[in-house]
């Protein structure tokens, strides 16, 4: 008897291209949202964007965080409760969203997604991370329920935070080998679907990767709907799955072993190099990876990261340790194993 079920939370309105900062109410009016909401945001983005959304819906509260901490995250509830907000607005990079997201979670009401630069796929997934110690906790949040994304202003942010992006999108590539991997060897749940949208995505990346260049607004409308995909394949699959495999246990341990030393997007990105090495040996695919990476201008090295073989090493062998998701790790690789596949590839 068939009795599998699936239930899908995608964002209704997603809105993207220059100058499309001016339509965030419109945007929001559509979905009859009750109240008005309170504007999250962080100290440049502020000036940059925010004070104009909170104009658009009559100057509504607004509330500035300093860090990404779940100490922020209560404070922007206590916020909402003090001033009965019917919403959430998050205007910012990944901090502000994933803050904003996790909040609006908690409280039970609707989330805006307005990124003003295109740093990860969390402006549009169902995931929030916040680091706490030299732990990074990645957790379940609602996706939002519109996206604005302002070409205009994404393209004028720092270029660094857009190849984080970019690394970010081309890391699915591997997520979706580790994926298969563990549909076949654990029967865990899979999505083709998910998975293709995902791999096609990441792919798209690496194939258009020379033609992606700084203060382009053309590079960030093709960056910004990668980003939307990939948060599009984790709604349809109900995890972080087709985005998320050994690449990013790898990162999450470098953030422990030596913490705020890189950019998120970058680390899997890197990691993605060795993970790939390891799925298909010398013929693989992880020259075209460190190809696509190099052509962005994102790192491709440990040491272009600013970690050194030895923690880059210890995080690729006790990277299984983080969670409970199998992943080509599997129970954890040898550290003859690591050493091989990062000097194999270049990374340390």
């Amino acid at each position: 008897m068939f009795n599998k079920r699936g239930w899908i939370r995608l964002p209704r309105n997603v809105v993207v291209g220059h100058g499309v900062l001016s339509q965030t109410a419109a945007a929001v009016e559509e979905l009859h949202l009750a109240g008005t909401p309170l504007v999250v945001t962080s100290p440049t983005p502020r000036k940059l964007a925010a004070e104009s959304v909170a104009e658009q819906f009559g100057g509504c509260s607004m509330v500035t965080v300093e860090e990404a901490s779940f100490a922020e995250v209560q404070r922007v509830i206590e916020e909402a409760e003090n001033c009965e907000a019917g919403f959430l607005v998050g205007v910012g990079g990944g901090k502000v969203i994933d803050i904003a997201k996790m909040a609006s979670d908690e409280l039970g009401i609707g989330f805006v997604s307005v990124p003003t630069a295109a740093s990860h796929d969390g402006i549009v997934s169902g995931r929030g991370s916040v680091p706490e110690g030299n732990n990074r906790h990645s957790v379940a949040a609602e996706p939002p329920l519109v996206v604005v994304a302002d070409t205009g202003i994404i393209a004028d942010a720092p270029w660094r935070l857009t190849t984080a992006g970019c690394a970010d999108i081309i890391s699915n590539y591997t997520a979706v080998k580790d994926w298969e991997l563990a549909h076949r060897l654990k029967n865990v749940e899979y999505s083709e679907y998910a998975s293709a949208l995902s791999r096609m995505t990441a792919e798209m990346l690496v194939d258009n990767a020379d033609s992606i260049r700084p203060g382009l607004e053309e590079s960030a409308w093709l960056v910004v709907k990668a980003l939307v995909s990939s948060g599009v394949a984790m709604s349809i699959a109900g995890s972080s799955r087709p985005a998320s495999g050994a690449e990013h246990l790898i990162s999450h341990q470098l953030d422990r072993i030596a913490p705020g030393t890189a950019l998120h997007g970058h680390q899997v990105g890197v990691a993605s190099i060795v993970t790939e090495y390891l799925h298909s040996g010398s013929m693989g695919r992880w020259e075209n990876v460190q190809e696509a990476l190099g052509a962005l201008g994102a790192p491709t090295t440990a040491e272009e990261l600013g970690h050194s073989p030895e923690d880059f090493v210890e995080a690729m062998t006790t990277a299984h340790e983080i969670r409970d998701r199998y992943t080509i790790l599997g129970d954890g690789v040898s550290e003859d194993a690591a050493i091989e596949a990062a000097t194999v590839t270049g990374v340390i």
